[in-house]
């Protein structure tokens, strides 16, 4: 219900320093594309990059223990296809809201982003967040012992 979910969220965002825009506002951030991710210790990097490039695969980027595909929406399936037909399992694979470029937050304002994405995801009325911050590991790390 948009009547009761609205001043909900918009209480949320405002309790944790930010305030909610028009409907819309910041959809020029973001590009909908294909992302799948896959455990880095399930494919070699060499082989996966070819296969995913062949495929029409955008992007292969590693994070961490894990290789994140980016896809345009028209190769998606068929990069899902490819890893499907050479036995790659997938952690995930999804139609997804890549940010176009992210922004650095450290400190009070990670701290507050953190608790703020938390209490979105938490929401019974949220389906999905997309968000594009960039905090460091040992920020991450801080404010999860912190909680």
């Amino acid at each position: 219900n948009r009547n009761r979910t609205l001043p909900e969220i918009r209480h949320l965002v405002a309790r944790y320093g930010g305030s909610l825009g028009e409907a819309g506002c910041v959809g020029w951030l973001f590009e909908k594309k294909g992302y799948i991710v896959v455990e880095r210790s399930k494919a070699d990097e060499e082989k996966l990059m070819t296969l995913v490039l062949e495929a029409g695969g955008e992007d292969l980027k590693i994070d961490g223990d894990r290789y994140e595909i980016i896809s345009e929406l028209s190769t998606f399936e068929a990069v899902k296809r490819a890893l499907e037909q050479q036995s790659i399992p997938t952690i995930l694979a999804e139609v997804s809201m890549i940010p176009k470029n992210s922004i650095k937050l450290e400190g009070k304002q990670a701290e507050q982003m953190v608790h703020l994405m938390e209490a979105l995801e938490d929401h019974d009325d949220v389906q999905k967040v997309w968000a594009n911050f960039d905090i460091p590991d040992e920020v991450m790390a801080q404010v999860a012992a912190s909680t």
